[in-house]
Parts: structure tokens; C-alpha cells; sequence
């Protein structure tokens, strides 16, 4: 008897159904939250990622690649804005609904320093960004200050993650965004 070929057209709904359980709700102890968003058994699930563990880096990595596009789209330098309007158009959008999607599912990995699913995340996590704000923070002739721009993003993302006080921590930010005067 010949085993059914796998199609990877189904695997790719099935990840991308995962994906977004996974921005809604986080990471699942079990497959039957996957399965139920996905439309499809857990036996199905296994049998297109061979394990939860694989399921869930597919599904992490998968993530991963929507949000490095969609904050590199918003980080990314434009010619006709100065880039201290770009990061402050960035940050209020990284932070809000959409972003935050993002930033919860991250988080949570961050935190995690003995992480099996990603092991070399929070240096990933680090260092994929400072290419893209280097290259903004170039048309402010302050390119060596990516490493900088990035620490207190993080930073105040943290603040906001353990207060909520939006407020407080949206004006941090528009303060330190103003010392980035052209050198």
C-alpha cells in the first residue's frame, strides 16, 4: 500500500491557520486549539508537521517572517520623512493593536532564557532589527546609535508590558525620539 503524498498547499493553510491562533492567543500547551483553528484533526496536524514541537517552531517561524516584514515596512526609512517622524509613526503602531499581537507572542519567548522551541532567540530577537534602523538612523548621519535606538525601544516596550501606562511611556518615547537630532 502507497502512503497518501503530503500536499504543501494544505500544510501552508494548516501553518498559516496556526499562526493566527498562535498572534491571538499564544502558544497552545496542546494541538487541539491548532487542530480546532485549523479545521482539521490533530492526527492531521502530525501528520503534515511530524510533531507538536516542530508544529509550533513551523508556526514560530512563520510568525516571525510576517513580523519582520510588517515592522521592516514600518521601520524602514522613507525619502520624503525625516526618520525621527518614521520611528515615531513606527512605535506607535508596533505598539498598538496589531503590533502588539507580535510583541505578546515575542515576549513570552524572551522572557524564557532556557527556550527549547527557539534557542538562539533573544539574540534573533536582537540583532535582525539593527540593520533596518541603522539604515534609517543613516539619513540622520547617527548610524552607530542603532544599538542605542533599539535598547530603548525594547526597554520601554517592557515598561509598557509590566504598567499599561501608555501614556507616560508614549511621551519617554517621543522625548528620547527628539534628542535624535542630525550629528
Amino acid at each position: 500500500m502507497v502512503g497518501r503524498r503530503k500536499q504543501p498547499e494544505i500544510s501552508d493553510r494548516i501553518l498559516d491557520a496556526c499562526v493566527n491562533y498562535a498572534l491571538v492567543h499564544g502558544l497552545p500547551a496542546r494541538l487541539a486549539p491548532l487542530a480546532a483553528a485549523a479545521g482539521v484533526s490533530q492526527r492531521m496536524l502530525i501528520y503534515h508537521f511530524g510533531s507538536r514541537d516542530a508544529l509550533l517552531r513551523e508556526t514560530l517561524t512563520r510568525a516571525r517572517e510576517r513580523q519582520l516584514l510588517f515592522f521592516g515596512d514600518i521601520l524602514a526609512p522613507r525619502p520624503d520623512e525625516d526618520y525621527r517622524r518614521t520611528l515615531g509613526r513606527a512605535w506607535h503602531v508596533m505598539t498598538g493593536t496589531e503590533g502588539r499581537r507580535y510583541l505578546n507572542l515575542f515576549g513570552r519567548l524572551r522572557e524564557d532564557a532556557g527556550q527549547e522551541l527557539w534557542p538562539d532567540f533573544r539574540r534573533d530577537a536582537t540583532v535582525d532589527w539593527l540593520p533596518i534602523i541603522e539604515e534609517g538612523l543613516r539619513t540622520l548621519r547617527r548610524p552607530d546609535d542603532a544599538t542605542l535606538v533599539l535598547a530603548v525601544i525594547r526597554g520601554l516596550i517592557m515598561d509598557l508590558e509590566a504598567t499599561e501606562d501608555r501614556a507616560r511611556i508614549d511621551q519617554a518615547f517621543a522625548r528620547f525620539v527628539r534628542t535624535l537630532s542630525p550629528a
